[in-house]
């Protein structure tokens, strides 16, 4: 079972239905122990880092994500739900800090800058369909199996992710920023797949892949 995680925000019902019609037997679920049971997990995300963060909190949805990772099970996070892989985001932050994300990924997730190194402006959010070209080395990951780098898939978001040895794809706007990223059977991505039309239903089919690879694995 993949546990698409209800976090009171994101397009849950979208994700369902692409990783449904994927292959995957995708359920919608806010309670941790359905997340602790689950044998993947999937984080949608459209909302505040903040905000999103403190009911998982509230919820006992971090907890139970962070031990099911740890245990092996892919994880794939959208939009926010990439966000959230990380130590922390400054979006939302009060007096007392940076709001803390799984903590699975290092770094912290910051705005995107409105100007480009030469002083030129870029609209944020930065929304509509971008490319997504693969880090050095990445051709073969298994989240893009039978994708060509460059390929177009639909954004819409205001923060991104940090770079580091986690990097497996990027896009540009006002820069060039990870808009995928990877540890082991742990993924995450900028773009929406759900709203990716054939390319963005292609990553939902390699993701329901690795799942019931694992799965596999886990049985022999």
């Amino acid at each position: 079972m993949i546990a698409v995680v209800d976090y009171k925000k994101g397009n849950l019902l979208s994700v369902e239905r692409g990783l449904r019609a994927a292959g995957g037997d995708a359920r919608i679920t806010s309670d941790a122990g359905e997340i602790a049971a689950a044998d993947a997990i999937v984080l949608p995300g459209v909302g505040a880092f903040a905000d999103a963060a403190a009911t998982m909190e509230e919820l006992g949805q971090m907890q139970a994500i962070r031990e099911r990772v740890a245990a092996g099970a892919p994880f794939l996070g959208i939009c926010l739900g990439e966000h959230l892989l990380f130590e922390e985001g400054t979006e939302g932050a009060g007096d007392a800090g940076n709001p803390h994300g799984l903590g699975i990924l290092p770094g912290c997730v910051d705005r995107m800058p409105k100007t480009d190194a030469e002083g030129r402006a870029y609209k944020v959010p930065h929304v509509g369909w971008n490319t997504v070209e693969f880090a050095e080395g990445q051709a073969e990951n298994p989240l893009f199996a039978g994708i060509e780098s460059g390929t177009y898939f639909y954004f819409t978001h205001s923060y991104i992710a940090p770079e580091g040895p986690h990097t497996i794809a990027r896009t540009a706007h006002s820069v060039t920023f990870p808009c995928a990223v990877a540890r082991g059977n742990v993924f995450g991505v900028q773009f929406h797949p759900e709203k990716s039309s054939d390319a963005g239903a292609a990553v939902l089919r390699n993701f329901v892949n690795i799942v019931n690879a694992a799965a596999g694995a886990a049985q022999g």
